[in-house]
């Protein structure tokens, strides 16, 4: 299950995203937001990072309008791996080396088609379990 949250400046990134799981038949979690209205991001990034951080789900989507903010607060929640994406080598490598298991997006830097990529790309890349990558996350927490 993937859990999935923004503010209003990602809101409709984050419905393009949904369309985009539902479509693949992904499970997720809507975490809120639920419309345009103006709201403040660390509400969502951290339900997100805490479905994470606590099991309920095995990976995070948060997004605001840069995807900087909402990175912040869900790497603040202890287990989180927060990477900030904005190309799908970045999502790639961030998996394999860093075992990323939440990634930020802007809705106000990336366009649709290049999240969609970038999605897939970050849930469909495994750590690389590598000993040197292992040792260093070690080394984050």
């Amino acid at each position: 299950m993937i859990a999935i949250g923004s503010d209003h400046g990602g809101y409709d990134l984050k419905q393009a995203v949904i369309s985009h799981l539902k479509e693949r038949g992904i499970d997720y979690e809507d975490m809120g937001c639920h419309d345009k209205n103006r709201c403040d991001y660390p509400v969502y990034g951290k339900a997100v990072a805490n479905a994470v951080a606590s099991g309920r789900c095995e990976k995070g989507i948060v997004i605001c309008t840069t995807g900087i903010g909402i990175s912040i607060v869900a790497n603040k929640v202890k287990g989180v791996r927060c990477a900030l994406c904005a190309d799908s080598f970045s999502a790639k490598m961030t998996r394999l080396h860093n075992d990323a298991n939440v990634l930020a997006m802007g809705g106000g830097i990336v366009g649709p088609n290049l999240a969609m990529e970038i999605v897939d790309t970050f849930l469909g890349t495994e750590f690389s379990g590598e000993e040197k990558h292992a040792r260093r996350i070690g080394m984050m927490e």
